[in-house]
C-alpha cells in the first residue's frame, strides 16, 4: 500500500546534503552510523526493470580452496566504494580492490590465514573499514587506510590506494590481540565484523564459540591509535558482581557519531547461552546498546534489551544512527532492531527511549539452578516486526485432511509458553528463532521519508536440555547444534524445525522485508522475499520467503534492494513493497548489497557466496548491474529463464515435451506394428 506521504523538493534536497555530501558507499552501513541510505536517484521503480549485469568477479576461492574448506565458509562481505575503487574482504581476510566499471582486480592482500583453524563462527569477514588521516601530508603513504580484523585475531592497517600494510601501524602493518586467556582452539575466538573508527581511534569486537563451558572468553572491546596500533583503551562489557560467565561480546558491526565521540556497541549475550544459574541477576551490560566515549572508552550510556539472556537473543543488529521526528520536534536517535522482532528507539544522548518501553511479566520455571528474570523490556510503541507466538494453528501441514503433521506433533510435545519461554529437559519451542527477527543485516533508514526497513526471518528453533549425566554419551541427530555447556548442570541442543520433505515446520512467509512508520508506530506494508527455489526439492520455486539474514539498502530513487537465500538481487518499491525486479546470480546473495555512482552511472553490488549452514550453493563471486547503455537491452533470456522459477518452469517444460514425444513416439510405433502385422 501507499504511505501517502509527499515531501516537498526543497527539504529533499537539503535533507540529501545533510545525510551524505558524496555518491559513495563509504562504510559497512553506507555511512559511519548504518543508515544504509543512498541519495543516488538514477535508478528508480520506473526504470529499474532496465538494469543489466556490468560486471562479475570472482575472487578464485572456489579453484583454489579444498571443498570440505569451502563448506566452512560465509561469504557476507559488503564492498565500500572509496578511492575510485570497490573494496571488500573474502571469507579468508584477503582484501581485494577492484574496478567500479569493469570489476578487475587492482590490488590484493593476503594475510595468510591458516585453514586449519576450525573457526567456530565459519571463515567469514563481513567487511573492511576506511579511515582518511586528515593530519597526514595530502600525498602520504598511508593518508587513506582500511582497517581489518581478521578470523585469526588481527588487526590489520593497509593503503587503500595500494594495499600495501601501513608499515608504522602495529608491527608491520598489523597487531595481534592479546586475548588474556587460554583458547581451546584457535578457532574459538575470532573478528567477523569490520572495525568501527573515528576521532583517530579504531575499535573491534569478537565472536566467540557458544556454549562450549561456563568460563569463555569475555567479551572484552579494543580500541587502538589508528595511526600508530597503539592500545588505547578496553572496555569489558560484562558487569562481573561476582558472577561466574564470559562472552556478552561485540560480534556484530558498531555505530559511530563523530561529533559526539560515541561509539556504539550491540552486545551479546553471557555464556553459556541457555542456562544462567551461574550467573545471576540481569548481567549488566550484556545483550545491550552501549554507548562508549570513543577516545577514553568511558561508559556514557548503556540500555539492555534483555535481562538475563538464557535465549541468545543477543543484539546482531547494527545500531543505527538517526534524526528522527518523533512528534515533539527532531531527535538524534539510536535505532536497535532485535532477534525478537522489537525496535528500540533511543536518546543518543542519554540512552533512555523516546517512546515507553514497559517491563511485562514473562513465562518462569526455569531449569534447575536458573534465576531468571521475572519481566523483560517490550517497546510500546513500535510495533513488532513478526509475530513472537506460535502455536500446533501455525505448523506447516501440507496435507491436513489425512493426518496430524509431524510439525503439529513436534510443536504439541514442546513447552511453548509464548516469548521467553525458558529452555527445559522437555524441550522448548523458541519463537522468534535464534536467527531473528533481524538478525547482523541490520536496518536501513530513509532520512527523507522517515521510514525504517528491516529484513526479518521466521523459523522455529526447538532448544533442549540435557542433564549432565546424560550428555557424555549424547549423540546429536543431524541437523541439531550440541553444546557441552561445561560448568553448567546442563548441555544443550537446538534445532531449526524442519517437515519430513526438508521445509520449515512454521507456515510462511518464512522471510519477509518490513517497512515502519516510526513516528506514526506503524507498520506500513509487508512483502514475502525469496523463494525455495535454491533450497527446495527438484528447485520448486515457491514464493514463501526464506528467513533473512542479512541486510538491505534504500535509496533517494525509491527503491530498496537486497539479496536472499535464492540466487536473485531484488529491487523492491520503496512507497508499496512491490517487488519489481530480480537479478539472477551464480549463487544466493546471503549479504548485504550497496550502490555508488561511477562515471555518471549508477550501480548496484552485492556479494554472492551462497550460505553453507543453510545448505545452499557455495560460491565466491561480486556482482554488479547498473541501467543498459543506448544499444543495449536486457536479453530475453534475463526476462524469462533468469526470473524465479524460471528454471523450474523451463526444466518442466522439457520433461513435459520429453515425455509427450515419447507417448506419440510409442503410439506410432504400436500403430506402425499393427499394420505390419496384419
Amino acid at each position: 500500500m501507499r504511505t501517502g506521504l509527499r515531501v516537498p523538493i526543497g527539504v529533499v534536497a537539503l535533507l540529501l546534503i545533510a545525510v551524505r555530501p558524496s555518491a559513495a558507499w563509504e562504510s559497512w552501513g553506507g555511512d559511519a552510523g548504518g543508515s544504509r541510505f543512498s541519495p543516488l536517484q538514477q535508478i528508480t521503480p520506473d526504470n529499474v526493470g532496465k538494469l543489466v549485469r556490468a560486471f562479475e568477479f570472482r575472487t578464485g576461492d572456489l579453484a583454489v580452496r579444498a571443498p570440505e574448506v569451502m563448506r566452512r565458509t560465509k561469504f557476507q562481505a559488503t564492498p565500500l566504494f572509496v578511492e575510485d575503487s570497490l573494496i571488500f574482504c573474502s571469507p579468508f581476510n584477503e582484501v581485494i580492490a577492484l574496478d567500479p566499471g569493469t570489476g578487475a582486480q587492482k590490488w590484493r592482500y593476503d594475510p595468510k590465514i591458516a585453514t586449519n583453524q576450525r573457526p567456530a563462527n565459519r571463515y567469514v569477514c563481513r567487511g573492511v573499514t576506511h579511515w582518511t588521516d586528515d593530519e597526514a601530508p595530502a600525498d602520504a603513504a598511508c593518508r587513506s587506510r582500511i582497517f581489518m580484523g581478521t578470523n585469526d585475531v588481527r588487526l590489520i592497517a593497509l593503503d587503500a590506494k595500494t594495499g600495501l600494510p601501513c608499515a608504522g601501524f602495529g608491527n608491520g602493518g598489523e597487531v595481534k590481540l592479546d586475548i588474556g586467556i587460554a583458547l581451546e582452539w584457535p578457532g574459538e575466538f575470532q573478528i567477523t565484523s569490520p572495525p568501527a573508527v573515528g576521532r583517530g581511534v579504531v575499535v573491534v569486537g569478537s565472536a566467540i564459540s557458544d556454549n562450549r563451558r561456563v568460563d569463555a572468553p569475555s567479551g572484552v572491546v579494543r580500541a587502538f591509535d589508528a595511526r600508530t596500533g597503539r592500545a588505547r583503551w578496553s572496555f569489558e562489557p560484562l558487569k562481573r558482581d561476582g558472577i561466574e560467565a564470559g562472552h556478552a561480546n561485540v560480534w556484530a558491526p558498531m555505530s559511530v557519531d563523530a561529533a559526539r565521540g560515541l561509539v556504539f556497541l550491540p552486545t551479546s549475550s553471557p555464556s553459556p547461552d541457555f542456562w544462567g544459574g551461574k550467573r545471576p541477576g540481569n548481567n549488566e551490560h550484556a545483550n545491550s546498546v552501549v554507548a562508549l566515549r570513543i577516545e577514553t572508552g568511558e561508559l556514557a550510556w548503556a540500555f539492555q534489551t534483555v535481562h538475563h539472556d538464557v535465549w541468545d537473543y543477543d543484539l546482531a543488529a547494527q545500531p543505527t544512527l538517526a534524526r528522527l521526528d518523533a512528534g515533539d520536534g527532531q531527535r538524534d536517535v539510536v535505532i536497535q532492531p532485535t532477534k525478537q522482532g522489537f525496535v528500540f528507539v533511543l536518546d543518543r544522548e542519554t540512552g533512555k527511549p523516546v517512546w515507553p518501553v514497559e517491563e511485562r511479566a514473562v513465562p518462569q520455571g526455569g531449569a534447575e539452578g536458573e534465576a531468571l528474570s521475572p519481566t523483560q523490556p517490550f517497546p510500546t510503541h513500535v510495533p513488532a516486526l513478526i509475530s513472537q507466538t506460535i502455536s500446533t494453528d501455525d505448523a506447516l501441514s501440507l496435507l491436513p485432511a489425512l493426518r496430524r503433521s509431524s510439525c503439529e506433533r513436534q510443536f504439541a510435545e514442546a513447552r511453548n509458553d509464548g516469548l521467553f519461554t525458558p529452555p527445559s529437559v522437555q524441550g522448548t519451542l523458541e519463537f522468534p528463532f535464534t536467527g531473528g527477527g533481524v538478525n547482523w543485516g541490520s536496518a536501513a533508514f530513509d532520512p527523507v521519508r522517515q521510514i525504517l526497513y528491516a529484513n526479518t526471518g521466521r523459523a522455529v528453533h526447538l532448544i533442549r536440555l540435557i542433564p549432565r549425566a546424560e550428555a557424555a554419551g549424547f549423540s546429536p541427530p543431524p541437523g541439531h547444534d550440541f553444546g557441552q555447556q561445561r560448568g553448567a548442570p546442563f548441555a544443550m541442543s537446538r534445532a531449526v524445525m524442519m517437515s519430513p520433505l526438508g521445509l520449515l515446520c512454521n507456515k510462511p512467509p518464512w522471510g519477509e522485508m518490513v517497512a515502519v512508520d516510526l513516528k506514526a508506530g506503524k507498520i506500513l506494508w509487508r512483502s514475502t522475499v525469496g523463494t525455495t527455489e535454491d533450497l527446495a526439492p527438484l528447485g520448486a520455486p515457491l514464493p514463501w520467503g526464506a528467513p533473512l539474514v542479512n541486510g538491505l539498502a534504500v535509496t533517494a530513487g525509491g527503491l530498496v534492494f537486497t539479496g536472499a537465500m535464492d540466487a536473485y538481487l531484488r529491487a523492491f518499491d520503496a512507497r508499496s513493497g512491490k517487488e519489481l525486479w530480480q537479478g539472477r546470480l551464480p549463487v544466493p546473495g546471503v549479504a548485504n548489497p550497496m550502490t555508488y555512482l561511477w562515471k555518471g552511472e549508477q550501480y548496484v553490488a552485492i556479494g554472492a557466496g551462497g550460505h553453507s549452514e543453510a545448505g545452499t550453493s557455495i560460491g565466491d563471486s561480486v556482482v554488479a548491474f547498473r541501467l543498459a547503455r543506448p544499444g543495449e537491452a536486457p536479453t530475453l533470456w534475463s526476462h524469462t529463464i533468469d526470473r524465479p522459477g524460471g528454471r523450474f518452469f523451463a526444466a518442466s517444460a522439457t520433461i513435459g515435451i520429453a515425455i509427450v514425444a515419447l507417448v506419440i513416439a510409442g503410439l506410432r510405433w504400436r500403430r506402425r506394428r499393427r499394420i505390419t502385422q496384419s
